[in-house]
């Protein structure tokens, strides 16, 4: 009994290395290329888009169409470091961005959801809305979401992105 025993641990033993070893080269294989900070915390200001691409966006809120201009959330929070250029993989996966408004609102996006290779789901910031910059009961920027069925993702007084 006790010979059979060593045979299987051995033969557990001989197994289990290469096992082992493939599982963390495939582990490897798919880990963030990019380092994952813990927790970024990005306060709303003109800045955060100045020079990024301007995109027009037309939406429909509680029956009344907006045409905004403003920027695609994915680019600033690329440039931010906070979303890397490259497909997202791995520990990214599990990440997200809550989007906080003035009034307590609070609206979350999962990175995979917004990455252009997985999700592909449209979200700007718009600080101007028919031609106007957006006043304080609107802005200072507010988020369009025009795949959704409804408005309830694009929200308004935006204040802080938080990623995690």
């Amino acid at each position: 009994m006790r010979h059979r025993f060593r045979t299987s641990a051995l033969i557990l033993c001989c197994l289990g290395v290469p096992l082992a070893s493939a599982f963390a080269q495939s582990h490897a294989a798919h880990a963030p290329a990019s380092p994952v900070p813990d927790r970024m915390e990005l306060a709303w200001s003109p800045a955060l888009i100045d020079g990024l691409p301007r995109h027009d966006v037309s939406i429909d809120v509680h029956g009344t169409p907006l045409r905004c201009e403003g920027v695609a959330l994915v680019d600033l929070l690329r440039r931010a470091g906070a979303m890397p250029a490259e497909p997202l993989r791995g520990a990214h996966l599990a990440r997200r961005v809550d989007v906080m408004s003035s009034d307590g609102y609070r609206v979350v996006f999962s990175l995979g959801e917004l990455d252009r290779s997985l999700g592909k789901q449209a979200v700007y910031v718009a600080d101007r809305c028919n031609g106007q910059p957006l006043d304080a009961r609107e802005g200072p920027a507010r988020l369009l979401v025009p795949g959704d069925s409804r408005p309830a993702r694009s929200a308004r007084q935006i204040k802080t992105f938080v990623i995690e």
